[in-house]
C-alpha cells in the first residue's frame, strides 16, 4: 500500500506515543507540522498508548507541554480500556487495583468499585509506585485463584535514560510466584482496545490505521484488529529487526513525517 492510498482510506489515525510522535520531551523531526497537516485533511486523531502509569488528563498534558495536542484529539490508555472491560464485562463487582494513586482514582472516575480488603478481581496496571506491600498482596490474591487481569503485556517501558520494568515483568514475576498468568488482557496487540475505539468514536477498524515503532505490539495490534497500520523506524524497530517478527504492516516509514513525501 502506498501512503497516498493509506491516507485515502483513513479517517482515524492511533498513534503510538514514545518512539513514534516523540522520544521524551522532543517531537520527532517536524511532527507539529505532520499532524497539523493531518488535521487539515480531515484525519482524527487519537493518541493509543499501552502505558497505564498515568491518567488520560496527563497525558493530555504532558501532549500540550510538547506541542502535540489540539482540540479534538483524543487519548485512549490501556487502563482507560481495562475501566470499560470491567464495566462491560464484571459491573459492580469490587476489584483490586495494583495501580498509581492518579490511576486508581480515574477508575473510580469511571465507576469501578475498589475494594483492597474484599475484591473479586485482582487487575494488574503499570504501577511504577510499587511497594512490596502490593506485589505481596497481588500475589496472595493470585494464590487465591481471583480473576487475573492486567492491563498491558510490554515488558520494558522506554524512558531518555534506558528502558523500565514495565507489567510484562511484573507478569513474569507472579508467574514464577503465584505460577498464574493473566485471563484476560486489553492493551496492544490484543483486539480489546479496537472495540473501544469503535465505540467512542464510530468509526469502522476498516477506516482506522495504526502508527507505531513495535512490531510486535502496535503492528500485531493492528493485524489482530483488521485495522491498517504504519510501521515507523524512529524506535524500537529498526528495518533489520522487523524481518524477525511474522507481522506485516502496510506501510514502513523511517518515521511519520515520511507520510507526506
Amino acid at each position: 500500500m502506498t501512503a497516498t492510498q493509506l491516507l485515502e482510506r483513513t479517517s482515524l489515525f492511533l498513534l503510538d506515543l514514545d518512539g513514534t510522535v516523540y522520544l521524551g520531551e522532543r517531537p520527532i523531526g517536524d511532527m507539529r507540522r505532520t499532524l497539523a497537516r493531518l488535521r487539515g485533511m480531515g484525519k482524527r486523531l487519537v493518541y493509543l498508548t499501552n502505558n497505564s502509569s498515568k491518567t488520560e488528563a496527563q497525558y493530555r498534558e504532558k501532549l500540550k507541554r510538547v506541542g502535540l495536542w489540539e482540540e479534538g484529539d483524543g487519548v485512549y490508555t490501556s487502563g482507560m480500556a481495562m475501566a470499560e472491560y470491567l464495566n462491560t464485562h464484571a459491573a459492580g463487582k469490587p476489584i483490586y487495583l495494583c495501580a498509581t494513586e492518579a490511576v486508581r482514582d480515574e477508575f473510580r472516575a469511571a465507576g469501578i468499585v475498589l475494594d483492597d480488603h474484599s475484591p473479586e478481581i485482582a487487575v494488574l496496571a503499570y504501577d511504577v509506585e510499587l511497594t512490596f506491600g502490593k506485589i505481596r498482596e497481588f500475589d496472595r490474591l493470585l494464590r487465591r485463584g481471583l480473576p487475573f487481569y492486567a492491563t498491558h503485556p510490554d515488558d520494558v517501558c522506554p524512558t531518555a535514560d534506558g528502558s523500565m520494568p514495565d507489567v510484562g515483568s511484573f507478569l513474569a514475576m507472579f508467574g514464577r510466584s503465584s505460577r498464574r498468568t493473566p485471563d484476560v488482557i486489553v492493551g496492544k496487540p490484543y483486539p480489546f482496545m479496537a472495540e473501544g475505539l469503535e465505540r467512542r468514536y464510530g468509526i469502522p477498524r476498516s477506516a482506522m490505521c495504526m502508527a507505531g515503532d513495535r512490531m510486535h505490539t502496535d503492528i500485531r495490534f493492528a493485524n489482530n484488529s483488521g485495522i491498517m497500520s504504519v510501521l515507523v523506524l524512529s524506535g524500537e524497530t529498526t528495518a533489520e529487526t522487523v524481518k524477525s517478527f511474522p507481522d506485516t504492516p502496510d506501510l514502513v516509514l523511517s518515521d511519520l513525517n515520511q507520510i507526506f513525501n
